[in-house]
């Protein structure tokens, strides 16, 4: 909670500084009077690790996706409305799934167990979630700063999150020969094999709302004696007006 209040207060900050008015040589250049100050952003990607050892690539299924919403504040540099800084509060999500495969959450293990069940019952659905409070923070460059909707833009930052939910769901339990048993839903939360803190890398570039994203994990997503050190990647659309 104190984090939350912390990163608020911070956007309120910015938010103020963002009304103020904007030099006058420079508004006689580039009239950006009708720029928005904040605006939302949508993402959807596909989602990969990188670093995975071949008994758990081996089971991962091709429909691993994400989805990532944040509402962002610009600021316009003074000396040149081309250019901005973007920064904002939301939550990104990542969603690996598998097949024929258990994550054992709830494992007292030191490192998290990842079970190939091939030759036992086993989820047709399963997948591995993610989600982080994330504080994402751009430097922007627009072709027509004036209007957005006829220009290229392109954009390149980072973001910090903080984890707040980890969990396993798999659904429609099968037997060994793919047979359904029954109708069945099964869900484990824990976030202990998780680093509880992520920093990604992040690019875009696009025309008008939409553009073409990129993010990368720097540090791992288990902690270090919690299992190999994997890295999330994430390649995707974002929708913004900025």
């Amino acid at each position: 909670m104190q984090k939350i209040v912390l990163l608020t207060l911070i956007l309120l900050s910015l938010g103020k500084v963002k009304a103020q008015k904007t030099d006058g040589k420079v508004s006689r250049k580039i009239d950006i009077s009708s720029r928005p100050g904040d605006h939302l952003m949508f993402q959807l990607s596909s989602d990969h690790w990188t670093g995975m050892p071949d008994s758990i690539s081996s089971h991962q299924s091709g429909f691993s996706k994400g989805f990532n919403a944040y509402v962002m504040l610009d600021k316009p540099f003074r000396s040149s409305p081309k250019f901005s800084i973007g920064l904002g509060i939301g939550v990104g999500s990542s969603n690996i799934s598998f097949k024929k495969m258990n994550v054992d959450l709830k494992s007292t293990s030191v490192k998290l167990p990842f079970i190939a069940v091939d030759s036992t019952n086993h989820f047709k659905k399963y997948k591995l979630s993610t989600s982080y409070l994330e504080v994402p923070l751009e430097i922007r460059f627009s072709s027509n700063p004036s209007n957005l909707n006829k220009s290229w833009k392109v954009a390149i930052g980072g973001k910090v999150g903080t984890i707040i939910n980890a969990h396993t769901k798999g659904k429609d339990l099968q037997n060994k020969n793919n047979s359904s048993i029954s109708n069945y839903t099964q869900k484990e939360s824990s976030k202990k094999y998780f680093n509880g803190t992520r920093f990604m890398g992040t690019a875009r570039i696009g025309y008008g709302i939409f553009s073409l994203f990129g993010a990368y994990q720097l540090n791992s997503v288990l902690k270090d004696v919690a299992g190999p050190p994997m890295k999330l990647y994430q390649v995707g659309i974002t929708l913004s007006g900025l």
